[in-house]
This record gives structure tokens, C-alpha cells and sequence, in this order.
């Protein structure tokens, strides 16, 4: 078998997409993998770059994975899209992935620890709370309004 150098990683719900190349960037393998098998799969390989999209549980998979000891990298994907040669597939996707991993110019997105995500989800929910009242204080303004009560609107706005 060629030395694997660069793997493209298409993450899904229940079942992975793996596309292995070597140094020359031709295919090694390109298979599929339960999520359960996925990092007894990547144990088993040397160090090698691993290249994922990066979505929803990206960090989780790239933190994982780089404990391993591999060089883990994610890419934004709208970068990916242009390197699919062919129809939208998860192997498809896999080697699109693997191609773009070894670009030089490529930009990655930073691997965020837990503790980041945790922040990040907190600030995110705090803002939809924010505009969820601010819609409710809208609401009931505009109700009371239309029966002639205008007590809600704020001063100096009609």
C-alpha cells in the first residue's frame, strides 16, 4: 500500500466518508465509516494531515482526532466547493476535501476547545433571548395600540 499522506473526512450523522491519498495526491482508499469505528480507524494510522468541512461538530471530531496525533485542519465550505469534480456526494465530498487540505493558499478555521464552544452557544442563546423579548414588548405594544392604548410606546415616537 502507498503511504498515506492527506485525508479528507466528510462528516455526516451516522455514517463518515474517508478519502485517503498519497504524497502524488492519488487515491489510497475511500471508504465509509460508522461513526463508532472512527477514531479506532484513525488509531490505527501513522501521523497524517486530516482535513474536515467545518460544521456542526467539527471541533468535537478535529479535537479528537489531532489527540491522536494527527495534523487536523478545517476548512470553511464554501472553499470546499469548488475542488467537487463531480455531483454532490459524500465521496465526492471526501476527496474535495482531501485536495483542499494540501493547497497552500487554503484558509482554515481554528479549532475551538469545548470551554470556547460553550461560551460561544451562551452568547448565542443570550442573543436570541435578547430579540425574543424585545419581539414580545413589540407585540404587546402594537396590540395595545390598536385598541387605544399607547402607554407601550416609547416617548417621543408619534
Amino acid at each position: 500500500m502507498k503511504q498515506l499522506i492527506t485525508i479528507g473526512l466528510d462528516l455526516a450523522k451516522h455514517v463518515f466518508q474517508v478519502h485517503g491519498a498519497d504524497a502524488e495526491g492519488s487515491p489510497v482508499f475511500n471508504r465509509k465509516l460508522r461513526r463508532s469505528e472512527v477514531l479506532r480507524f484513525f488509531e490505527k494510522l501513522p501521523p497524517c494531515l486530516v482535513g474536515m468541512e467545518a460544521c456542526g461538530s467539527a471541533h468535537y471530531w478535529a479535537r479528537e482526532i489531532a489527540a491522536l496525533g494527527h495534523e487536523v485542519r478545517l476548512i470553511p465550505p464554501a472553499y470546499i466547493k469548488p475542488f467537487v469534480k463531480r455531483g454532490k456526494t459524500d465521496a465526492a465530498d471526501a476527496e474535495a476535501i482531501s485536495e483542499a487540505v494540501t493547497r497552500k493558499t487554503m484558509r482554515f478555521v481554528p479549532i475551538k476547545t469545548a470551554e470556547q464552544q460553550a461560551a460561544a452557544m451562551v452568547l448565542k442563546t443570550r442573543a436570541l433571548l435578547v430579540r425574543q423579548r424585545t419581539q414580545a414588548r413589540q407585540r404587546v405594544a402594537r396590540a395595545s395600540g390598536r385598541i387605544g392604548d399607547h402607554r407601550h410606546r416609547r416617548p417621543g415616537k408619534g
